[in-house]
């Protein structure tokens, strides 16, 4: 069974969804976790919930592309825990838009967040793991959309494909200090967001027809994930995507 008492996790971008069902599973297996988002109700909110159950959390309001966020969340991190374990990039946003009409502002938006978000809350993870000298773990967020064709998705696909190339580079670049780097593709994913949508049983429906296993991910699918890569059980992984789609990218039929 996994164990993570005397970790200390930062996550961004987990005021729901994905991120805070990380945040939830490491902190029930004793992880102390600072949790990122830059809504500020969904931070309390998540905060306040997994206190409730026992675990150890603090929140953190902010923009998580920003760099003074980032240092922030590093320094909050060691002030209030003593040290950190684990960074995982979860924050990012997806903007739809046709190739030919795709404006520069929402180009230059989608960017900061999903890579300058990313690449920076690792790199400053990896100074103080680095700096504490018993290695750590950086976990990176992609996309399924980063290994192949999706409708209107090229910016976004093209972020999370940077995703994957970050992983591999930085797991060979930091693999002398033991801290391994990967990365989670996930394919489509229930989560608060898809479900919330006007039209969030057509999603559901689409996506169970165009992925081999019949199914849609659950954000729990995809915490899964990241705890074996943050467990002991993987400390011989770095520099690997593993893709949580249920065989949708070995076909990759577009929903309608």
């Amino acid at each position: 069974m996994q164990n993570f008492q005397n970790k200390v996790a930062i996550i961004t971008g987990a005021g729901i969804g994905i991120g805070y069902e990380i945040a939830h599973q490491l902190a029930a297996k004793g992880a102390a976790i600072l949790l990122n988002d830059i809504d500020k109700k969904a931070v309390d909110k998540a905060v306040e919930t997994i206190r409730s159950s026992g675990g150890n959390i603090t929140g953190f309001v902010g923009d998580a592309s920003d760099i003074t966020t980032i240092e922030g969340m590093i320094e909050k991190a060691v002030r209030t825990f003593g040290r950190l374990d684990f960074a995982i990039a979860n924050a990012g946003i997806t903007t739809f838009g046709n190739f030919l009409d795709y404006p520069v502002e929402r180009f230059q938006q989608l960017l900061k967040v999903n890579l300058q978000g990313t690449f920076f809350l690792a790199q400053q993870a990896a100074k103080q793991l680095i700096k504490q000298g018993d290695g750590g773990r950086i976990l990176l967020m992609s996309s399924v959309t980063g290994h192949t064709y999706h409708p209107d998705l090229t910016t976004y696909g093209m972020s999370k494909a940077a995703i994957i190339f970050l992983a591999k580079t930085l797991g060979v670049e930091l693999a002398q200090h033991q801290i391994t780097v990967n990365a989670i593709s996930p394919g489509a994913t229930l989560t608060k967001r898809t479900v919330d949508l006007e039209d969030g049983d057509d999603y559901q429906k689409q996506w169970e027809r165009t992925t081999p296993n019949g199914k849609c991910a659950t954000t729990e699918d995809i915490a899964h994930t990241a705890l074996f890569l943050l467990s002991p059980q993987a400390q011989h992984i770095t520099s690997q995507t593993i893709v949580v789609d249920g065989g949708w990218t070995a076909m990759s039929p577009p929903p309608k």
